[in-house]
C-alpha cells in the first residue's frame, strides 16, 4: 500500500509540474505549483522525513506561494498572448532540450550509488546542522536576500506613478 501511495503522489507531482509549465495563465500555474509542493510533502513523509514534509507545506506551499500570488496580483499579470512567431521552431527546440535533459538525468541515475542515499538522515537536527553550517550559511542568506530583492523589484515595476 505504501508503494502505491508513494508512486501515486510522485506521478501527481510530475503531472502537476507539467501542467504548471504548460499553462499560459500564471494563476493556474501557481495553483499547479501548490499541488506539486503538497504532493512532494506527502512523498517526503513517506520517505520518513516528517520535518521536510511539514516544512514543504508551511514554508513553501504556504508562505512562498502567498508571495508568488501576491506578486502575480500586484503586477496584474494576464494570460500570455499567443504570437504569430510561436510555432514549430520553438517546439522543436523545446523537444530537443527536454531530450537532452532526460539523457543527462538517465546518465546520472545510471552512475549513482544508491547505497549512499539510504544512509541519509533527514531529521530536523540533521537538516539544520547541514543548512546552517559554515559551508551553506552564506548561500542560504544570499538566497533570502535575492528573494527580497525580487519582491522589491516586482513592487517597483508594478507601481504606476514613480
Amino acid at each position: 500500500m505504501d508503494a502505491i501511495v508513494f508512486y501515486g503522489f510522485s506521478a501527481l507531482a510530475l503531472l502537476a509540474a507539467l501542467v504548471m509549465v504548460t499553462r499560459r495563465n500564471p494563476t493556474y500555474s501557481a495553483f499547479a505549483f501548490i499541488v506539486v509542493l503538497c504532493s512532494l510533502s506527502i512523498v517526503y513523509g513517506m520517505l520518513g522525513s516528517p520535518f521536510i514534509a511539514v516544512l514543504q507545506i508551511v514554508v513553501y506551499a504556504g508562505a512562498i506561494m502567498v508571495l508568488f500570488l501576491f506578486v502575480i496580483m500586484l503586477l496584474n499579470v494576464r494570460e500570455e498572448a499567443k504570437s504569430a512567431r510561436d510555432g514549430w521552431v520553438l517546439t522543436g527546440v523545446a523537444i530537443a532540450l527536454v531530450a537532452a535533459f532526460a539523457l543527462q538525468v538517465a546518465s546520472v541515475l545510471m552512475r549513482a550509488r544508491l547505497e549512499l542515499a539510504r544512509d541519509f538522515e533527514a531529521t530536523a537536527a540533521k537538516v539544520a546542522e547541514v543548512l546552517f553550517s559554515q559551508r551553506f550559511l552564506y548561500v542560504f542568506e544570499a538566497t533570502s536576500i535575492l528573494i527580497l530583492a525580487a519582491l522589491v523589484g516586482a513592487v517597483v515595476l508594478a507601481k504606476k506613478d514613480l
